[in-house]
């Protein structure tokens, strides 16, 4: 199952590595093919002092948290979004959150679903008939099934 990973959820897995979260993005690679926008490397990197102040932890142990959380992303460059797709998504989010458009590109150009803990941006998209979105407990509970 191919999954779209938003910014939040990779600083959640950053910020507390050993939580739901971490895990599923660290120990999950059999049960799930995690994409992301290629941007999110360049935003993660701008907040390693807001992620150290947050967290109290080392810039070096950010950076190996990092490395633990996004070692199975694959990140994908903004340019293979068809530009009819980068239209509908805009107009999907213009009144949500416009920094979430990406997510709804990419879940529409590679047919997947965007994992988020964003609940205005969930409220707003199923609202708007748009389902390709999946919870941390929806992940965990399918990755569960799968194990047995």
């Amino acid at each position: 199952m191919k999954i779209i990973v938003d910014a939040n959820i990779v600083f959640s897995g950053i910020l507390n590595s050993d939580g739901k979260i971490g895990d599923l993005l660290i120990n999950s690679k059999k049960y799930f093919n995690f994409i992301a926008p290629e941007f999110l490397r360049y935003e993660i990197k701008t907040k390693y002092e807001r992620l150290q102040t947050i967290s109290g932890l080392s810039i070096e142990r950010i950076m190996e948290a990092e490395y633990q959380v996004c070692k199975d992303i694959t990140f994908i460059s903004e340019q293979q979004i068809n530009p009819g797709i980068w239209t509908e998504s805009f107009g999907l989010v213009h009144d949500i959150d416009i920094k979430d458009v990406q997510y709804v590109a990419y879940a529409k150009q590679f047919r997947c679903k965007i994992w988020s803990g964003d609940k205005k941006l969930f409220k707003g998209l199923t609202e708007k008939g748009f389902v390709n979105l999946v919870t941390t407990d929806n992940l965990f509970a399918i990755r569960t099934k799968r194990i047995k």
